[in-house]
């Protein structure tokens, strides 16, 4: 759909403009400090995976309105991974979700996944509902159920997932657990978490020795008395009882309101157990909306606690899976992946900019306001024309929104697979 002659046409009535802008920030004497060209290839490096669950649109509790020509079969998915690609060139990779895509014709979607440049990153297992025909109700936990046939069949679907996400060379595994209780005394609290950890051992012993294991945490939902992974600390503290393998999994909208998510963040950097991220938007719960979209700042000062571990030889390097999470009711689903990604790059263009060198003068001084200052001049710049010049060495569009509606992509994808299809998923 998007051609390389063709994003040159898009790109051309805006190339004037964007050079002028471009030089304006580079030649900027607030960023004299910066290495502005090493910026812009960090922007052009960094990937975040799209998930498969979240092309279409997303279920609120009431109701789902469709957007129309959504992807119904894992093969339109990667066409529409395709089409976030061509045009931003930081969505190179797919995060799967089982049962929702179980890959069939695996020679068939290794050459799709070579056309359109794509990998699959990860798979993610779904034990939170039941599928048509499972013998075992995850109605009182899968991995913590009280009965061991129902922990058994939870401990096989996840290793299913590591078998498909092998055929297509994934090499993470995401496990997230509803698993936990609504009314005080309905769960052992003890021994629900003692069963998980004999869960995960058993699943953590069939992945490969190059995969990964993330293990994420949620406070509430759908459980509001108790969860059995309910934070971060207990997601760590299985992680090190299973092995360097597992990492923490952080989902932004994984966390009670005014957590410090970014402290979070840069604990787990400190301890080597910082695996992964689902990037969204949060205002009260786990509202999966658009990345950066509520609270900017905190997204960038996550970014500012990555940037500066990636600095630190002392901090424990590790490679850190970056994926969207996302539930989409209202926007397009394509138009909300191009916004999440482009807000995330933008945040980490920030972080990327921080003066480091002034901020930890400032720190050991105990100039707070210096401090803070220093933080706030590099969120306040406007990193667009880096974001797009990012764009537009790699060979995308260099505004991926506007492209996508002058070239009428949803119009397109209705006339292709009908006004009523719909995605699979939630």
């Amino acid at each position: 759909m998007f051609s390389d002659q063709r994003l040159a046409e898009l790109n051309q009535p805006l190339l004037a403009e964007h050079q002028t802008q471009f030089q304006y920030t580079a030649e900027s004497p607030r960023l004299r400090h910066a290495d502005v060209a090493a910026v812009v290839q960090k922007l052009i490096d960094f990937q975040v995976a799209i998930p498969s669950w979240a092309l279409g649109t997303g279920g609120t509790r009431f109701g789902r309105f469709a957007a129309g020509g959504e992807p119904a079969t894992l093969e339109d998915k990667i066409g529409d991974v395709g089409i976030l690609q061509a045009l931003n060139r930081s969505s190179n990779s797919i995060s799967l979700h089982i049962p929702w895509d179980i890959p069939q014709d695996i020679p068939g979607l290794q050459q799709l996944l070579k056309e359109k440049g794509l990998v699959i990153d990860s798979v993610n297992s779904n034990t939170f509902q039941d599928q048509k025909d499972q013998p075992q109700s995850y109605k009182f936990g899968s991995l913590s159920h009280t009965e061991k046939a129902v922990r058994e069949q939870a401990i096989q679907h996840n290793i299913d997932c590591v078998r498909y996400g092998k055929q297509l060379d994934a090499k993470t595994l995401t496990i997230w657990l509803a698993d936990g209780s609504n009314f005080p005394g309905q769960s052992h609290l003890r021994r629900a978490f003692s069963r998980t950890q004999e869960s995960l051992a058993a699943i953590y012993e069939a992945v490969p020795s190059d995969w990964t294991m993330l293990v994420e945490y949620k406070p509430y939902e759908p459980n509001f008395y108790s969860m059995v992974i309910p934070d971060w600390g207990t997601s760590l503290a299985l992680c090190q009882a299973l092995g360097q393998q597992a990492q923490v999994l952080v989902d932004l909208g994984h966390h009670l309101p005014n957590t410090n998510i970014e402290q979070i963040v840069g604990r787990l950097r400190q301890f080597g157990r910082l695996g992964g991220f689902h990037f969204n938007g949060s205002m009260y719960g786990d509202d999966d909306l658009t990345t950066g979209s509520i609270k900017p700042f905190q997204l960038f000062l996550i970014f500012n606690e990555l940037v500066d571990a990636a600095l630190d030889k002392s901090v424990p390097a590790e490679a850190v899976a970056y994926m969207i999470d996302a539930s989409h009711n209202v926007k397009d689903p394509l138009e909300d992946l191009l916004q999440s990604v482009e807000n995330i790059l933008s945040a980490y263009a920030k972080a990327l900019l921080v003066d480091r060198e002034a901020l930890a003068e400032a720190q050991d001084a105990n100039d707070v306001v210096r401090a803070e200052e220093i933080l706030r001049d590099a969120f306040l710049t406007d990193v667009r024309p880096l974001v797009s010049e990012a764009y537009l060495r790699a060979g995308g569009a260099l505004r991926p929104l506007t492209a996508f509606r002058a070239e009428g992509v949803r119009e397109k994808l209705i006339q292709q697979r009908g006004k009523h299809s719909v995605s699979t998923g939630l």
